[in-house]
């Protein structure tokens, strides 16, 4: 096994030790008192002491001679491990925030302040080994060159922390609201209103609407289609108010004309997705448009529920 190669690399460049460490029992707890920006110190009853630095990519114990990386890190604590079974615990740690306090407040500043539209394009764009393009590539199984096409279509952005932005637009391609996702949150920026994420799979205009409740799950569907060129696909991150609703007539009125156009619901698999597919419906016949219902091959579960069991399938 090379060590050597891209995913060990990413493993180590973008889990955070105290990541790790938070998931000891009994659990590490950071010493405030005693730790810098650059040089966090943890505790664990009397004796142990680790200090983590490089940004969180490296530690060492003052009262040994342990140091090391996130593959030593796992390696000290579970010593009868080999490096292929640390590999792979380490991929469920790709993307996770440590959810010590300081980071904590630093998320509620974070996602407070100016205009979602003003804080977006401050954002960098999610690039290939991020610890965002790391969360969405290895813990939701997203493909590279679905990430790649999002990213450059500015539908998706690097967040704080390795979380990932997803920009809603409105008809005229101004960013009104933002998602964000991440291991370890689930949220959106304060003041933005939700209109429709869009990832246009390349023919313009399309001759098909796909969508889906979560920005991750129509990039899910996209890849598992392989990127059709005819669809747009869209989210609405959940619930549908007026400007949402607005959105999505909008769209159905400019395809509606089209030959063999079509509207697909891509819905959860659940009572509340089966509720939106049923309003989805309701909107096609406004328009006299055909509908059809993409329902996750899941129960209960949603379109990156059946990318990442897909892919879990085909792993090493």
């Amino acid at each position: 096994m090379a060590r050597d190669d891209p995913e060990i690399q990413l493993l180590r460049e973008n889990i955070h030790c105290a990541a790790i460490l938070e998931q000891q029992s009994p659990q590490w707890q950071i010493d405030r008192k005693e730790s810098t920006k650059r040089c966090l110190k943890y505790r664990r009853g009397k004796d142990e002491i680790l200090i983590l630095n490089h940004e969180g990519r490296g530690w060492w114990d003052p009262r040994s001679d342990a140091k090391g990386d996130v593959f030593d890190l796992v390696q000290h604590f579970e010593p009868h491990l080999n490096f292929g079974q640390v590999r792979k615990a380490l991929r469920d740690f790709v993307g996770r925030a440590p959810a010590f306090p300081d980071l904590n407040r630093q998320w509620r500043k974070d996602l407070s302040g100016s205009p979602p539209a003003d804080r977006w394009v401050k954002r960098p764009q999610c690039a290939r080994h991020s610890r965002a393009w790391a969360y969405l590539a290895h813990k939701r199984r997203l493909p590279s060159h679905i990430l790649a096409a999002a990213s450059a279509a500015d539908g998706l952005r690097e967040g704080p922390h390795g979380s990932a932005w997803f920009a809603h637009r409105d008809d005229s391609g101004n960013v009104t609201h933002v998602e964000i996702r991440g291991s370890t949150y689930k949220g959106s920026l304060k003041g933005g209103t939700k209109t429709l994420f869009r990832f246009h799979g390349g023919s313009s205009p399309p001759t098909r609407f796909v969508l889906a409740e979560a920005p991750i799950d129509a990039l899910s569907l996209a890849a598992i289609e392989g990127l059709r060129r005819d669809t747009l696909y869209a989210a609405t991150g959940g619930g549908m108010g007026p400007p949402t609703i607005e959105a999505i007539t909008h769209i159905l009125s400019q395809i509606a004309a089209i030959p063999g156009a079509v509207f697909c619901s891509a819905a959860d698999a659940n009572a509340a997705g089966d509720r939106y597919a049923l309003r989805h419906q309701e909107l096609a016949a406004a328009t006299g448009l055909a509908f059809t219902r993409l329902k996750p091959p899941t129960e209960n579960g949603d379109w990156n529920d059946v990318l990442r069991n897909t892919n879990q399938r085909n792993l090493p």
